[in-house]
């Protein structure tokens, strides 16, 4: 290269970055996980999958390998496409995991790999084999690094406890047990009522697998407050924690106005998309004053929460000396926003539209010129006409639920309700609404012509 061409490369440089920062930004990009740390990740969890298949007892090796080829793709599925590795939600996250097991030098032998995700649904889960995974739909409801802080030493106590392992071995040994074989073959030469006694023989199954759970999850509890009471953090975070895994079900962080986000001067909200049906036409059972206060803690995703609270309320009292906050606050609450920014795009990209829309309406309630929460209610809206046009609603979409909040079984029954035309005449009314908001942004613009196509179609 000759000296000459050097200030010309150079211009053309200055001049393409000038003009790549001239262009609207994106509406929202995923923080930018780390490749090195996934594949890595992924590499452990082979070598572990190796390891656990190559000690099977042979007598039951068909069993062993079936639920371990399960196990592992959930878990490979989970590091591959749900994972979040970006550098600053992973070194925070470590953090307090190097704390707890400071703290703790029983748990330093334990090879782990502890991170956030971007799924929706509140919850936390030890894998079985060192894969911890902390949902961005549990952060988003988190108050302080102290509940954090509990959950990650409740799913390290699972794997320290080997809860996974011992219940894998519990059901291998039953379904291969005298008792069980012999009833399966009784059953083999059964010509009438067979499937009957079938569901029978599974429910018990099931029975003892829940009941089993139950006691791993109070063991998981008790030595999730022995760990996390030597790290700093207030106890006080278990019980608070607890208490909100008990009402997560029933609400989201706010309240849903649909009435409201959705209603336009040339095309007013209809009360008949979410009114509900009159008594003759509506399902059987769906007040839910029917159900028992059993079956409904039964449908939570956290069950027993207030007997885990009560189970540890007089520990909890005598080790309430620690601190909320240790490692960073403003860290801490800016990543519960990008975490709720994280899984509705997350639910998006998974095909479930309709929980992206609810999210998307909910950060545009929160904040009328929240430029992605626009987009994404266009980009949404579109896609569920396309849908509906190709008879595949059902496919992206939940139906109306008992386990879920009422706002959300709202625009859950709204989705069903609205007929194509609808769809379409929300949205051209959605986006006429924003176009000024979203006057420079191209990805808005594609929406908004297809909105206004489709409701010319």
């Amino acid at each position: 290269m000759s000296v000459k061409t050097i200030p010309f490369l150079i211009l053309i440089l200055l001049i393409s970055r000038l003009y790549s920062t001239a262009q609207a930004p994106a509406i929202y990009a995923f923080q930018q996980d780390d490749t090195l740390v996934r594949n890595n990740y992924l590499e452990e969890v082979a070598s572990k999958k190796k390891m656990l298949l190559s000690g099977v007892p042979k007598s039951a090796a068909s069993d062993y390998k079936e639920i371990y080829e399960s196990q592992f793709d959930e878990i490979n599925d989970l590091v591959k496409t749900r994972s979040v590795t970006a550098p600053v939600a992973q070194e925070y996250l470590q953090s307090m995991v190097k704390q707890v097991i400071a703290a703790n030098p029983e748990l330093a032998k334990l090879h782990t790999r502890i991170f956030f995700t971007r799924d929706w649904w509140p919850n936390a889960a030890s894998m079985g084999e060192g894969t911890i995974g902390i949902n961005a739909g549990l952060m988003v409801f988190l108050h302080n690094e102290a509940e954090l802080v509990f959950v990650i030493c409740h799913e390290l106590a699972h794997y320290y406890r080997d809860h996974t392992q011992k219940s894998i071995d519990k059901y291998v040994e039953t379904v291969n047990s005298e008792v069980f074989q012999s009833e399966l073959k009784r059953l083999s030469k059964v010509q009438f009522g067979v499937n009957k006694q079938l569901e029978a023989l599974s429910k018990g199954i099931a029975f003892n697998s829940r009941r089993h759970s139950r006691d791993n999850e109070a063991e998981a509890d008790r030595y999730a407050f022995a760990f996390m009471k030597k790290t700093g953090y207030d106890a006080g975070g278990i019980k608070t924690c607890l208490e909100l895994l008990d009402k997560v079900d029933d609400s989201l962080l706010t309240t849903l106005k649909l009435e409201q986000v959705l209603n336009f001067d040339q095309y007013p909200f209809k009360p008949k998309w979410i009114q509900k049906e009159s008594a003759i036409f509506s399902q059987l059972g769906e007040d839910d004053n029917q159900l028992s206060k059993k079956e409904k803690d039964s449908l939570k995703t956290h069950p027993n929460c207030q007997q885990r609270i009560a189970f540890l309320a007089d520990s909890i009292n005598s080790a309430k000396t620690g601190k909320m906050f240790i490692v960073n606050e403003d860290l801490f609450n800016n990543l519960k926003k990008d975490f709720f920014r994280e899984m509705t795009e997350q639910c998006y990209r998974k095909n479930n539209l309709s929980r992206n829309l609810y999210y998307s309406l909910l950060l545009l309630q929160d904040n009328s010129e929240d430029q992605m929460a626009v987009y994404s209610v266009a980009r949404c809206l579109n896609q569920l006409y396309e849908n509906q046009k190709n008879h595949k609603l059902g496919l992206i979409i939940d139906l109306e639920g008992k386990e879920y909040p009422a706002q959300y079984n709202l625009l859950l029954r709204m989705l069903k309700r609205l007929r194509l035309e609808e769809i379409a005449a929300i949205n051209q009314n959605f986006c006429r609404k924003y176009a000024g908001l979203m006057k420079d942004n191209p990805d808005f613009a594609k929406e908004s012509t297809k909105a206004f196509q489709l409701n010319k179609s």
